[in-house]
């Protein structure tokens, strides 16, 4: 499931390293550059709950994407293509 030594792990790392960074650098920067922190919130807007008398389960997920971690995405996918 390889394709040429690269592997999906290491893509997926380094998306989700991409995200974070992106998003600290993009409210560390908020105050000098407003565009960075302008974002979207993507996900369940209630938690979906699951009773089953037995056991109680509760399932949500919400991320908040903003210029600058769309941006540390992108640009961790091209490090990606270059290693």
């Amino acid at each position: 499931m390889r394709s040429n030594g690269k592997s999906t792990l290491i893509l997926l790392i380094l998306l989700a390293i991409g995200i974070v960074i992106g998003g600290v650098i993009g409210d560390l920067l908020a105050d000098m550059v407003p565009f960075l922190s302008y974002s979207y919130p993507i996900g369940l807007d209630a938690p979906l709950h699951l009773d089953l008398s037995v056991i109680s389960l509760v399932f949500g997920l919400k991320i908040d994407v903003n210029v600058a971690s769309a941006i540390g995405l992108i640009l961790a996918y091209l490090m990606y293509r270059k290693i």
